[in-house]
Parts: structure tokens; C-alpha cells; sequence
């Protein structure tokens, strides 16, 4: 969802100029109309408001957080949209979690809609909202595979007067797919059962061909147990590179697994790190992963 160079709307001066003739008639035109009666006032005259004088048509209104949404994988990664809402007790895929304002004065400029500053405004924002929204703390959600999505106006809606953004959560099950979504996400990682049916498990152990993240409502054989903070190893900022990160999960993650093993003596782990992409998008962290003797089919 990138946007395009930040970039500033102001006035032109043919519009300013129009404005000042037309100003400049319509007072002579009150002048002429007063002087033509005696008691000051036309009788022809029409009392009834200029088209100048009329109300401004107000902005459109914003979404509404609560609502649900049937959209695609590809709709839910586009920068805007327009799908109408769904029914919440019917099958949906994104529920929108929050909606505010955008800071659209930057520095004193009027900054675009799809620019590159207002896009960054509205992905660091959604994203800190969401734990908080399905009663997770931060580790439950990241052992999920319910993530954010946002949306901003149109340039036609923003220049109407629209300056809101929609946070939506969605859940990604196998190749860019959205799973289906039944009634209500609000606290939905608060409890248990919540957190097995949108809980983040595998097709096979993590680094095979065989792996695919799915739901843990679905069928699997793996799970994803565990979180290994690494923003500590970061380099200024920047991706440690991929040895530092792998590394940094083998004692961790074979003792994550050992915990939750049937037999202390005889188990298997897995370690999924991150990438320098899923870094630059805010995955400072990898996880940790062990075979699901509970598994499920859906």
C-alpha cells in the first residue's frame, strides 16, 4: 500500500481572482437594486438565498467501527475501499476495529491523501490498536493470525472533505487467503477457545515444503508456541541479517518445545524467524513451534 510523493494542494490564482470579480458584481448589483425604489427596496427582488449564501454540502460520512466487511485478500491490501458492510452474524472477512483522524497539516502544508507521510501516519497507528481490541496482549497476538489492515479516502472523498481512516482485522490462512469470519472480534483472543480457533499452526514443521500457516481451527500438525523478542539485536535500527536472527532461536525454541512435550527426552522444535522484508515491516520477532498432538480438522 504505498502512496505516492507527499505533495501540497493550495489555490490557484485564476480561482482567486474569479472569487474577487464576482464579489465585485454582486456589490454592485445590491447597490443598483437598492437605489431603485423609494423605500430602499426592490419589489421585484427574490428573497430567497444566492446559491453563494447557501449551507456547504458537509464531508461524506466516515465508516463505522464495529462494521463488517466481505472483501478479497487483494481488496484488504488495496489503500482504499468501497465495498458496503456486511451483516456481523453472517460470514464476513474484516471487521473494522477503529476509525479516526487523520493529521493531514504537516509543517503547515495541506499534505495529500495518498501520500507517503499520511500512508506512515495511518500504518503505525492501526497496528498498536489492535491488541488492545481483541483482548491479547501483545505475545497472543502474535501467535495468531489475525493481523491489520487499513484503508484511507479516495482522493475524490478526501477532496469532499473526508479525512478519517478505518483500521480493519483480518485473518490469513494458507497462500493470501482470508479466512471466513463469524460474528463478532471484539475480545476474541480474550479467552481460550478464542485463542485456539484464530491461533496461528502449520501444515507441517516450519522450513519444509510442506508448510503452510493455517488457523488452528483447521487441520494441522504443528503449532506456534512461543515468542523470541530481537529488537535488541538490531543494528541501528536495521535488520540484524539472517544468521544473527536464526541463531538467536536454536536454545530458545528447543527448550519452549521440551515444556510442552509429552516426553521431555524424546521431542522436536521448530523456529521460524524473521525476514529483512518482515523486519522493515515491524516483525522484530520470530516464534517458536512444536508438533500438536491436539490437532483439529475444520
Amino acid at each position: 500500500m504505498e502512496g505516492r510523493e507527499p505533495a501540497v494542494r493550495v489555490l490557484g490564482g485564476d480561482h482567486r481572482v474569479t472569487r474577487l470579480v464576482t464579489l465585485a458584481l454582486a456589490a454592485i448589483l445590491v447597490l443598483g437594486a437598492c437605489s431603485s425604489d423609494d423605500d430602499g427596496k426592490d419589489p421585484k427582488a427574490d428573497d430567497s438565498p444566492s446559491p453563494s449564501a447557501s449551507t456547504p454540502v458537509p464531508p461524506p460520512a466516515p465508516p463505522a467501527a464495529g462494521s463488517c466487511y466481505r472483501i478479497s485478500y487483494d481488496e484488504a491490501v488495496a489503500p482504499t475501499n468501497a465495498d458496503a458492510p456486511v451483516p456481523c452474524e453472517k460470514g464476513h472477512t474484516s471487521q473494522t476495529f477503529a476509525v479516526d483522524q487523520m493529521d493531514l497539516v504537516v509543517n503547515g502544508h495541506l499534505l495529500a491523501v495518498d501520500s507517503d507521510v499520511i500512508r506512515q501516519q495511518v500504518a503505525h497507528r492501526c497496528p498498536r490498536q489492535l491488541a488492545a481490541y481483541m483482548g491479547a496482549t501483545d505475545e497472543q497476538l502474535r501467535l495468531s493470525l489475525l493481523r491489520p489492515v487499513w484503508f484511507t479516502p479516495t482522493i475524490e472523498q478526501s477532496d469532499a472533505g473526508a479525512g478519517w481512516y478505518r483500521c480493519d482485522v483480518i485473518a490469513v490462512t494458507g497462500d493470501s487467503k482470508l479466512a471466513k469470519i463469524t460474528g463478532d472480534l471484539s475480545g476474541a483472543l480474550a479467552k481460550p477457545a478464542g485463542r485456539t480457533a484464530y491461533g496461528m499452526c502449520g501444515t507441517a514443521q516450519p522450513g519444509t515444503p510442506a508448510f503452510s500457516h493455517v488457523l488452528c481451527r483447521e487441520e494441522h500438525s504443528w503449532k506456534a508456541i512461543s515468542v523470541l523478542d530481537l529488537a535488541e539485536k538490531a543494528k541501528k535500527g536495521g535488520y540484524p541479517g539472517e544468521g544473527v536472527v536464526r541463531n538467536a532461536g536454536s536454545d530458545v525454541c528447543a527448550e519452549a518445545a521440551r515444556e510442552v512435550a509429552e516426553d521431555a527426552l524424546d521431542y522436536e522444535w521448530g523456529y521460524e524467524w524473521p525476514t529483512k522484508d518482515q523486519w522493515q515491516a515491524g516483525q522484530t520477532y520470530g516464534r517458536c513451534w512444536a508438533p500438536d498432538s491436539s490437532t483439529t480438522g475444520g
